[in-house]
């Protein structure tokens, strides 16, 4: 892997994102590992990415820079339910604040395959992918002479988009993207009774269960053109055991609270949806960093 650091001007950047460290900036050094993960995503089979780099912003300028000998290839859906794969690991570099992570893609090599057409590869468009990359900005920290350890929540249910009109591929892939500290993550696991409510609802699908930010949230569809609004992640459920009952897992969640809500129904995230998108099991759960946090089961029990 190749290492270059380059000197740009510094512009002000809105503060997004939280992670724990401490530093003054100066000529210390820290090590870093990032990895990638998925928030899973309801249409596709595959969503394989090809990673040639990666780059980090310090708050000095400075730009730290690794490029993968070989592009780092991963179908993201294969990343899901705490699973995640890495980037880089232990590298050296500048101790202090960071203000923007890019990723930089090779589109060449990236695709995807919808769940009705399993076999067609459809081409996937990274605006900027291969030079500037997919771009996250926010403030993180990388601790003085430790390790600290970064997870990218790649969310594909956000970042694939179907064009309209003419378009550089089939698809087109948005940086939606979400930095974790992992010492201060946990994740909620819950069960979903498909089957009882299949009997009473009309559903599309299995389900997904959506998780909002905060407590006691109004449960509301994906849209990607409303980024007021929204899940964190939406997670399908699955029978892995075919005893009837479905299971779901959201992983890379900050120590907080949360609102969940399971769905039946298809969601456009494209669309506004909130007409026909219909809700139920909606509750609250607390995260704690370190930890599982087991949710009422769906339906909840009056």
């Amino acid at each position: 892997m190749k290492r270059s650091i380059q000197i740009f001007a510094v512009s002000a950047l809105a503060a997004g994102i939280a992670a724990c460290g401490g530093s003054d900036g100066g000529s210390s050094t820290g090590t870093v590992s990032f990895d990638v993960t998925d928030a899973p995503t309801m249409e596709f089979n595959e969503v394989t990415i090809a990673f040639t780099g990666i780059r980090l912003q310090h708050e000095s300028g400075e730009w730290e820079e690794f490029t993968f000998d070989e592009p780092k290839v991963w179908n993201l859906l294969d990343l899901q339910g705490g699973a995640s794969e890495p980037l880089i690991t232990d590298e050296e570099v500048l101790a202090g604040n960071y203000s923007e992570l890019r990723l930089l893609v090779d589109t060449e090599n990236s695709y995807v395959v919808q769940k009705d057409q399993p076999d067609v590869e459809l081409s996937l468009a990274v605006p900027s992918g291969e030079q500037s990359g997919l771009k996250l900005k926010g403030d993180f920290i990388v601790a003085a002479d430790t390790t600290t350890d970064f997870t990218i929540d790649f969310d594909v249910s956000k970042a694939i988009v179907n064009p309209q009109g003419e378009s550089l591929a089939d698809y087109l892939l948005r940086p939606s993207l979400r930095l974790v500290n992992n010492l201060e993550v946990g994740s909620i696991s819950g069960e979903v009774d498909y089957g009882t409510i299949n009997q009473e609802a009309a559903c599309d699908y299995e389900g997904a269960v959506y998780v909002y930010q905060g407590a006691d949230v109004t449960p509301t569809d994906i849209n990607v053109n409303d980024a007021e609004s929204g899940p964190l992640m939406a997670v399908p459920v699955s029978d892995d055991d075919n005893d009837g009952i479905h299971t779901y897992t959201a992983a890379f969640l900050t120590g907080g609270d949360y609102t969940i809500s399971y769905t039946c129904q298809l969601d456009d995230n494209e669309a506004d949806d909130s007409a026909t998108v219909e809700f139920q099991g909606t509750q609250n759960v607390t995260v704690v960093a370190g930890e599982n946090t087991e949710a009422q089961p769906i339906p909840l029990v009056p």
